[in-house]
């Protein structure tokens, strides 16, 4: 990550292909099959955005939303446990309070963020 200050603020640039990806552990125990790259995500707070890795094979671990996560499929396939396909450049939105799991059989990079909307 490269962090710039000049007239308009701070900019923080972050080059996919030098950053170090970190084992997996967001949803509990460590999953060897995945990693990720926090971006601004606090794992404190469990919020904020993220790269994430799968390997061909991975399958996440069922879980249940607290906060707003969306996701950008950069590469690759993700099934849904509904069946769903995922291609690159599908954006997904799972509102607080649902729940799913995801698998990969071609591996995939994903752009994750995991947020709280305003209340309407």
């Amino acid at each position: 990550m490269t962090t710039t200050r000049n007239i308009h603020g701070i900019r923080r640039i972050y080059e996919l292909r030098n950053l170090r990806m970190l084992p997996y552990d967001l949803d509990g125990p460590l999953q060897d099959d995945m990693s990720y790259a926090p971006l601004s995500y606090d794992p404190r707070t469990q919020r904020g955005s993220y790269f994430m890795r799968m390997e061909p094979g991975a399958v996440t671990i069922h879980h249940t939303h607290a906060s707003r996560e969306e996701f950008l499929v950069l590469e690759g396939e993700l099934i849904e446990d509904d069946g769903t396909v995922l291609k690159t450049g599908d954006w997904v939105v799972y509102e607080p309070g649902s729940d799913h799991h995801t698998r990969t059989e071609t591996g995939c990079l994903l752009l994750g963020l995991d947020w709280d909307p305003s209340p309407v």
